[in-house]
């Protein structure tokens, strides 16, 4: 059953006060629907796609760089590849290419692992545009959810105690991601140690009493307030997210005038229509006669220009 999901599309960070945790929650709606309106997946596919897109922004959001994240799922099972890309001000994208993946309905562990395969791997890799840095981290998709791989990715690579939970429907989608922060100053009194531990242990008993209907009904600061209640935590300010592929009517322009007026022609008259569809998001360009005749006008005009130029230049030689 999809929800109504109120929340705007953002992600928010939270800190736990005086305690050692902090967390951010994300959630996703229009976009997540404009994402998938030229493809069509299954149910379980769906969600799993939702779940990533939200994993890869809570992802950017636990770190510091100008640049792009790409989170990718590839295994031997029904889905042999899923891509969730985002920047680092949180322009996203996504698709998944899937086939046999059964009838099931929702995203179970056993779906879970019938789609991934018991081959799978959890591919992080970050470009940042600074310095032309990259970083890519793998690990095995050996879990029964994507939330439990991307937690044994944290522990892993970034080497942080981290608990995340996902969900995702037709309408919406949703992640929470809570972490522990590293002890400062080296060696504590035992008493501060037990006191983060403590502290730790709360939040992750809180967050294990979040449900996936919690998180698509309840807005970040509801689900906060509601779940982590005994906690004095502050939400700060949200920071906008949106559904943005790099396609566009100008690249595609620009890739037939690449392809030659005479190529293009020969797919027109072949076809009746000259068609461009996006790799990413599936997105039909058409072009029928009329476009293709705009789309080259202005390279035969001034093609005609310089012609003319240098038939004048050249009376002038004479």
């Amino acid at each position: 059953m999809t929800t109504e999901f109120r929340a705007p599309e953002q992600v928010q960070r939270f800190i736990l006060e005086g305690r050692p945790v902090r967390g951010h929650w994300v959630g996703i709606n229009q976009g997540w629907r404009n994402l998938r309106q030229f493809r069509e997946y299954s149910p379980p596919v769906q969600e799993l796609l939702g779940q990533a897109i939200c994993a890869s922004l809570l992802l950017a959001a636990t770190l510091k760089f100008k640049g792009t994240l790409t989170l990718q799922l590839q295994g031997n099972g029904a889905v042999g590849l899923l891509v969730a890309q985002c920047t680092h001000d949180f322009r996203y994208r996504a698709l998944a290419r899937a086939q046999g993946e059964g009838a099931a309905t929702s995203l179970t562990p056993e779906v879970f692992r019938w789609l991934v395969g018991e081959e799978g791997r959890l591919t992080v890799t970050i470009e940042a545009e600074e310095r032309d840095m990259r970083y890519q981290g793998v690990v095995p998709l050996k879990g029964h959810s994507l939330a439990a791989c991307l937690e044994q990715y944290f522990a892993s690579s970034e080497q942080l105690p981290t608990r995340v939970r996902l969900a995702a429907d037709a309408g919406q989608a949703a992640g929470l991601l809570v972490q522990r922060l590293p002890d400062v100053g080296g060696a504590a009194a035992d008493s501060a140690d037990d006191d983060a531990g403590t502290a730790w242990a709360d939040a992750q008993a809180s967050l294990e009493a979040v449900t996936a209907a919690d998180l698509l009904h309840f807005t970040g600061e509801e689900l906060l307030m509601q779940d982590f209640r005994q906690h004095d935590v502050r939400v700060f300010d949200g920071t906008p997210v949106r559904f943005e592929c790099r396609c566009d009517p100008q690249r595609v322009d620009n890739m037939l005038r690449g392809l030659g007026e005479a190529e293009v022609r020969d797919v027109l008259k072949e076809q009746g229509a000259v068609t461009v569809t996006c790799d990413f998001c599936n997105r039909p360009y058409a072009y029928d006669a009329a476009a293709v005749d705009a789309l080259f006008a202005a390279d035969t005009a001034q093609a005609h220009a310089e012609g003319e130029r240098g038939r004048g230049s050249g009376h002038s030689l004479h």
